[in-house]
């Protein structure tokens, strides 16, 4: 086992960080093995079997091409959940674990009367953590993708929660404004500009989905217009869009809502970056 780790480990150094070589190798180990790093360490001079072996072959290969770890096992966590992933939908990040805490931290309404609408289901991540934190509230999801809505349906079933799930082009003026009313609008939404795809990665390049990632150049807030249009007469009183954001854009994306009667507050994630957006109807706010 220790020697199966140590090939693994030693090419994933040739293409990655240290730390994140490390990550990746823990990660297929106790994925293949069922055992955790202390577990494998005890019993590390037991060889893998055949079947192991030849998977692990395989998914090594899938990573030296750069494929995301977690496209290679079909896996990802969000919030302390585990999901099933695959290249039709955005791996899930951390910084937006940190836009559904923010949600649930300034949360004030009756939560068996709450109603929540993701923009974008991807892996359906935001919208089924926020119906396991917030049992009773009524959540919907949406998103263009038969295939990512396919995923989210998947883990919301895993995982034993009720989300409805709805294919639907938000861009579309017509298809949103058969959407209900809603105390809180959340979104995930596509905001890199495709000039800016010459710096990324190539694990994320070559891998997730372009759609979920790219908006035009000459458009860039295409998808924050249409929550701002949208959230202007669909949103509740005293309710709240939050959003995640290209931090480059924030100022404007900002200006955006408060265009729309909204005040707008931008939050920093981890890394110190403008990150996300939160937006309140002026006028619930007055007097």
């Amino acid at each position: 086992m220790q020697e199966a780790t140590y090939l693994l480990l030693n090419k994933l150094r040739t293409i990655y960080a240290e730390g994140e070589a490390s990550n990746i190798t823990d990660w297929v180990m106790e994925h293949l093995t069922g055992s955790k790093k202390a577990e494998r360490m005890i019993y590390k001079n037991e060889a893998i079997n055949s079947e192991e072996e030849n998977q692990l072959y395989q998914y090594t290969e899938r990573l030296m091409a750069h494929e995301p770890v977690q496209y290679v096992l079909n896996e990802a966590w969000f919030c302390g959940l585990k999901l099933y992933v695959d290249n039709s939908v955005l791996i899930p990040r951390p910084e937006t674990e940190e836009l559904v805490e923010w949600i649930i931290d300034g949360c004030r309404f009756p939560i068996d009367q709450l109603s929540i609408l993701d923009i974008g289901s991807g892996s359906g991540c935001i919208a089924i953590a926020l119906k396991r934190r917030l049992g009773k509230a009524e959540v919907w999801s949406c998103d263009l993708s038969t295939e990512a809505l396919r995923v989210a349906k998947k883990n919301a079933e895993t995982l034993g929660v009720d989300v409805n799930f709805i294919e639907l082009d938000f861009l579309d003026v017509k298809q949103r404004t058969k959407l209900p009313f809603f105390d809180i609008i959340v979104s995930n939404p596509p905001y890199i500009a495709m000039q800016e795809s010459k710096d990324m990665q190539p694990n994320v390049l070559d891998y997730e989905p372009s759609t979920a990632l790219f908006v035009p150049d000459d458009d860039p807030l295409v998808f924050y217009k249409a929550i701002g249009d949208f959230a202007s007469t669909h949103l509740k009183k005293n309710g709240s869009v939050f959003a995640e954001l290209n931090e480059i854009l924030g100022g404007k994306i900002a200006e955006l809502f408060n265009a729309r009667d909204f005040i707008a507050e931008i939050r920093k994630d981890m890394q110190q970056k403008d990150r996300m957006i939160k937006a309140v109807r002026r006028s619930d706010n007055s007097g």
